[in-house]
């Protein structure tokens, strides 16, 4: 029998000593962990080194977070976990249109973090339902959970972790509205605070991806008060 593999998690983060005490944590906790303190270095070693989850700070000297977001999602695709010591909801925002799969305000308790790192390594290990075929097809769009990967009219589209996590939650409930505290406890593990707008944000993102007008849906619609939609073949 193989041994499990530990997962490998990269903290860019610019205080040395925070990064050392949670570095120590994590891997106390059965976390593989490396730090680089450097926003251009860190770019180059996220790339090359593909860890399974990303720590990110968005405060950092010589490119900040929301940059190396930005730069490296297309050639990275495995979770990326933000850290803000700002309020506003601006930089959460900006963070998920970057391509960020969740945020956390500083300062966080290692144990807090602990658990949203093990929530996002989660969703990708729990992303198959044998109740549910892994190859859907709407039309032009096709969306195959065993590769973890979408098409439309035959060309590959390409999706953060996170993005393709809510497709697939929404597509495999085709024709049932999910409300956002649905959407938080199965993509997230936490209850939705009523004000988080993390989810609104993927929709917005998702839609033109997969060929609908943002003005006019017609694929993942928006039930007022209630949730979301994705609509099944007939369904209007």
């Amino acid at each position: 029998m193989s041994e499990e593999k530990t997962p490998k998690i990269l903290i860019v983060e610019d205080d040395e000593r925070l990064a050392g005490l949670t570095q120590e944590y994590l891997i106390r906790n059965g976390l593989e962990v490396g730090i680089e303190t450097d926003g251009a270095k860190a770019i180059r070693r996220i790339i090359a080194d593909q860890p399974d989850l990303l720590v990110l700070d968005v405060m950092l000297p010589g490119a900040d977070g929301l940059t190396i977001c930005r730069e490296v999602r297309p050639q990275f695709s495995n979770p990326i976990l933000m850290l803000t010591a700002r309020t506003e909801d601006m930089d959460q925002v900006l963070g998920l249109e970057m391509g960020a799969d969740d945020y956390v305000a500083k300062p966080v308790q290692p144990r807090v973090l602990l658990a949203r790192i093990r929530a996002l390594l989660r969703r990708s290990e729990n992303a198959i339902n044998e109740d549910v075929p892994q190859r859907l097809e709407f039309d032009d769009l096709v969306i195959d959970n065993g590769g973890r990967s979408v098409s439309l009219g035959g060309k590959n589209v390409d999706f953060t972790s996170a993005e393709y996590d809510l497709l697939w939650l929404l597509a495999s409930n085709a024709g049932r509205i999910l409300s956002r505290e649905d959407i938080f406890e199965r993509l997230r593990g936490i209850e939705y605070d009523g004000q988080d707008r993390s989810i609104d944000v993927r929709i917005s993102r998702i839609r033109p991806k997969i060929g609908d007008d943002p003005e006019n849906p017609k694929r993942i619609k928006t039930v007022r008060s209630k949730g979301y939609l994705f609509v099944k073949e007939g369904q209007s």
